[in-house]
C-alpha cells in the first residue's frame, strides 16, 4: 500500500491544513485514510454496482414477499452446516423447510403461496432461524434482519414475528427543511409519561410532541429505538438491529410519531448504535452462524471490556452490508433526518478510549493506535448519508477531539455534520460540586464554552441523559437537592436554595445555548428542572419503574414553580428563533470579570450579559458593543413569570455612545442585578434577514 498512498489526492486537503495548519505532519495518514476509503467506493461499484444498490440489501435478506406471494428468505451465516427455518407457519418442524447454500456463506430459501394465493407464513406470526454447526450443534435464531421482535408474556427472550401488516403506515408529510440552528430535545419514549411504566409511541405522539413544539425545538434525538432485550441499557446494548424496540408499540406507531413530528416542522435524528452489539446470543447477533467471528472480531479485539458487549470486524464485507444497509433502512423505512453515532471515539481508536486521557497532542489522533477500519467505515457511512439525502444530518458522539471529524470527507475528514461537546456538562458539575458561588471562575468558564476545534460543529448541551443516570445528579439536583421536594410551590416565598437553584438553573442553560456550540440539546424532562434522575427497572431496585418516568404533570401545576424553568427554556429557544445566534459565528467576548462575576459578549449582532455575583448587583455596567443604535431586553432571566425578581424595566431603551470599551467601538450602560441574565437586541437592525 506504501507506493500508492504518495498518489493518493485528496481534493481539499490544501483548505483543511489551512485552518490547521498542525495538520500538515500528518498529510500520509490522511492519504491512507481516504485511499481507503476510495478503494472501498471502487470496490462496491465493481462487486454490487455501487452503493445505491448495496445499501438496500434489507431488501433481499432476511424475509421479502414477492408480488406473487411467494416468500424468499436469506441469511449470511458463512460457519454454519446447515440452515432450517421453523415457525408458526409449519408447526416448528425443524426440518421441514431446508435453505440452499449460495456463495460466500449465504443460504436462500424460497417457499410458494398457499392454496389461496396468500402469503405461507401470515403477519405476526413468529418464526426461528435453526441453525445446525459444524459441531452438531442446533442452535435457534432470530435473523439479523428481522423487522420486528417481541418478548411472549413471562419471557424474557425475543421472538422474531413477521411484520408484513394489510395496511401498512403511509407517510403523510414531506421531511422539514433542514434547520438553519439545531435545538435539539433528546428523547427517551418509554420514560415519556408521568405514570410508573413504560410508555408508548402513541403517547409520545399525542402527548411530548406537542410539548416539544411549544418548548420552541426543531428536532428530536430518539435513543433506545433499535431493539434492546435489556431495558435497563438505556438502548445501548442493541439485539435487533433493524427492529424499532416493540415494548414502546409497532412499526407503524413509529412511523406514526416521525410524520406527526415532521408536520410540526420537527427533523427527528435516530440515537444509532454501530460501535457494539449485546453479547445475547438467542435474541441478538452474537454468534448467529455458531461461531464467535460472524459479524464480530475473533478473539479480544471482538470484545469490549468495559461494556461487556460485542464489536463489529468493519473490515468484513458483509458487516459492511450489513451496518450501512441498517442506516439506509431507519432513513427510508422510517424516514428519520440523520443520526446520532453513539461510542465513536470507541471506534476510532484500538484502545477505545479505555484509559487515556486525551491531551490534545496530535499524535494521538494518528499512528497505531487508530482503527482504520472503522474510521473508514464512518467515512462511508457519512459520504453515503449525505450523497442519498443532502440534508442528512450526522452527530458524533467523539470524546477525544480527534481533528477533521467534522469536516468533509473531500478534505480528509470524516464527514460528520456536529460533535457533542462533552467537556461542557463536565464543567458545569465540576463548578457545582467543587466551588462556592464566589469562587466561580469565569475565564475558565468562557474558556470551556469557546473551546471547539474551529471550523468544526458542536452541539453544547449543560446536561444530557449521562447526567441523569443514577447514580450522578441533574443540574437542577445540584443545585436544589431535597428542598425539590417541599418547596417549589409558587405559593410560599422562595428560600435561599430554590431562589439560588432557579437562578442558576437559568443562567446554566443560556450560557450554554448562547456560548458554547452551533446547537443546543436538552434532555427531555430537564428543561424544567426534572426533580429526579433517572433508574431503569432492575434488580437492585426491585424492577420498579417509579425513577423510569418524566413527571411532566408538575409543569401543569400552576402553583409549582417548574413551569417557570419551562416558560423560560421556551423563551430562549423562541429567542433563538428569531435572533439564530446558533447559526452565527462564535461570540465574540468583551468581558469575564472575576471580581464582578460578569461575563458580556455578542453574536449574532445580540448582546449577552450575565452576573453571576450571588449578591452584588450593578445598576451602570458600562458595557462595549459592536453596532450602534438604540438595544431593548429581549430575555430576561429575572422576569417573574421565570420564577426571577422583576428587578427589569423592559421598557427602558439602551443607547450606545461612540466611545471605545473593551476593544468595541461603542459602547453603553447597563443595570443588571445579581444572578441575573439578559439578552438585548439592536432596535435599529432587522434580524429577520
Amino acid at each position: 500500500m506504501a507506493d500508492s498512498e504518495d498518489h493518493v489526492s485528496i481534493p481539499l486537503l490544501n483548505s483543511l491544513q489551512q485552518m490547521d495548519p498542525y495538520l500538515k505532519p500528518y498529510e500520509k495518514d490522511f492519504q491512507r485514510r481516504y485511499g481507503l476509503f476510495e478503494k472501498q467506493l471502487t470496490l462496491l461499484e465493481e462487486a454490487e454496482g455501487g452503493f445505491d444498490q448495496f445499501t438496500r440489501s434489507y431488501t433481499s435478506f432476511g424475509v421479502q414477499r414477492m408480488p406473487d406471494n411467494s416468500l424468499i428468505f436469506k441469511e449470511w451465516a458463512p460457519a454454519a452446516e446447515a440452515l432450517f427455518l421453523a415457525g408458526d407457519f409449519n408447526g416448528w418442524d425443524n426440518f421441514a423447510h431446508p435453505y440452499q447454500k449460495k456463495e460466500f456463506g449465504k443460504w436462500e430459501l424460497h417457499i410458494p403461496p398457499k392454496q389461496d394465493s396468500t402469503p405461507a407464513v401470515s403477519h405476526n406470526s413468529k418464526l426461528k432461524v435453526v441453525v445446525h454447526t459444524k459441531a452438531g450443534d442446533r442452535l435457534y435464531r432470530i435473523s439479523p434482519w428481522a423487522k420486528y421482535v417481541a418478548t411472549p408474556e413471562k419471557s424474557f427472550i425475543y421472538d422474531w414475528v413477521h411484520w408484513d401488516p394489510p395496511q401498512p403506515y403511509i407517510h403523510k408529510h414531506p421531511r422539514p427543511v433542514k434547520p438553519r440552528s439545531l435545538r435539539i430535545y433528546e428523547s427517551h419514549v418509554g420514560i415519556a409519561s408521568p405514570e410508573g411504566k413504560v410508555a408508548s409511541y402513541r403517547n409520545f405522539t399525542h402527548n411530548v410532541l406537542p410539548k416539544i413544539k411549544d418548548l420552541g425545538y426543531n428536532c428530536i434525538q430518539m435513543m433506545a429505538i433499535m431493539e434492546h432485550a435489556y431495558y435497563a441499557s438505556f438502548g445501548y446494548q442493541v439485539t435487533s438491529f433493524f427492529a424499532a424496540s416493540s415494548r414502546f408499540g409497532t412499526p407503524e406507531e413509529l412511523k406514526e410519531l416521525i410524520d406527526v413530528a415532521h408536520s410540526l416542522g420537527i427533523i427527528v435524528l435516530l440515537d444509532v448504535v454501530h460501535s457494539h452489539a449485546s453479547k445475547n446470543t438467542e435474541d441478538g447477533l452474537n454468534q448467529f452462524d455458531g461461531t464467535e467471528s460472524c459479524f464480530f472480531h475473533s478473539g479480544p479485539r471482538g470484545e469490549h471490556s468495559l461494556w461487556d458487549s460485542r464489536l463489529f470486524n468493519y473490515s468484513s464485507w458483509e458487516v459492511m452490508r450489513f451496518l450501512l444497509s441498517n442506516l439506509r433502512w431507519w432513513m427510508d423505512e422510517y424516514r428519520f433526518d440523520g443520526f446520532r453515532f453513539d461510542g465513536v471515539t470507541s471506534m476510532l481508536y484500538h484502545h477505545h478510549g479505555i484509559g487515556t486521557g486525551f491531551s490534545g497532542d496530535y499524535s494521538e489522533y494518528f499512528g497505531l493506535q487508530v482503527d482504520e477500519d472503522s474510521l473508514v467505515y464512518l467515512m462511508l457511512a457519512n459520504h453515503i448519508l449525505h450523497t442519498l439525502n443532502p440534508d442528512c444530518i450526522t452527530i458524533a458522539e467523539e470524546v477525544s477531539g480527534m481533528p477533521a471529524v467534522c469536516r468533509p470527507i473531500q478534505e480528509g475528514g470524516l464527514g460528520f455534520d456536529y460533535r457533542l461537546a462533552m467537556a461542557i456538562p463536565d464543567k458545569w458539575i465540576q463548578i457545582l460540586k467543587e466551588f462556592k458561588d464566589e469562587d466561580w471562575n469565569m475565564g475558565d468558564l468562557v474558556f470551556t464554552m469557546t473551546n471547539r476545534r474551529y471550523g468544526e460543529k458542536c452541539i453544547a448541551y449543560s446536561e444530557s441523559h449521562d447526567q441523569a443516570l443514577v447514580g450522578d445528579k441533574t443540574l437542577a439536583f445540584w443545585l436544589m437537592d431535597k428542598e425539590m421536594y417541599t418547596s417549589m410551590s409558587s405559593m410560599i416565598p422562595m428560600n435561599s436554595i430554590i431562589d439560588r437553584g432557579i437562578q442558576l438553573h437559568k443562567m446554566i442553560r443560556l450560557l450554554t445555548h448562547a456560548l458554547g456550540g452551533e446547537g443546543y440539546l436538552n434532555f427531555i424532562g430537564n428543561e424544567f428542572g426534572h426533580p429526579e434522575w433517572l433508574d431503569f427497572p432492575r434488580v437492585g431496585n426491585n424492577e420498579s419503574y417509579h425513577y423510569a418516568r418524566r413527571q411532566f404533570n408538575l409543569v401543569d401545576t400552576d402553583q409549582l414553580r417548574y413551569k417557570q424553568l419551562y416558560n423560560f427554556d421556551r423563551d430562549m429557544n423562541r429567542s433563538e428563533d428569531k435572533y439564530g445566534w446558533l447559526a452565527a459565528p462564535p461570540a465574540y467576548v468583551s468581558v469575564k470579570h472575576e471580581g464582578d462575576k460578569v461575563i458580556v459578549f455578542e453574536r449574532a449582532n445580540v448582546v449577552f450579559i450575565f452576573n453571576f455575583h450571588p449578591t452584588q448587583s450593578y445598576t451602570s455596567y458600562k458595557v462595549g458593543v459592536g453596532s450602534a443604535g438604540k438595544f431593548k431586553i429581549k430575555l430576561d432571566s429575572d422576569e417573574s413569570q421565570y420564577g426571577g425578581h422583576g428587578r427589569l424595566d423592559h421598557s427602558t431603551e439602551f443607547f450606545t455612545e461612540p466611545v471605545a470599551f473593551n476593544d468595541r467601538p461603542n459602547s453603553m450602560m447597563v443595570y443588571i442585578p445579581c444572578r441575573t441574565a439578559i439578552v438585548l437586541a439592536n432596535e435599529e437592525i432587522d434580524y429577520c434577514n
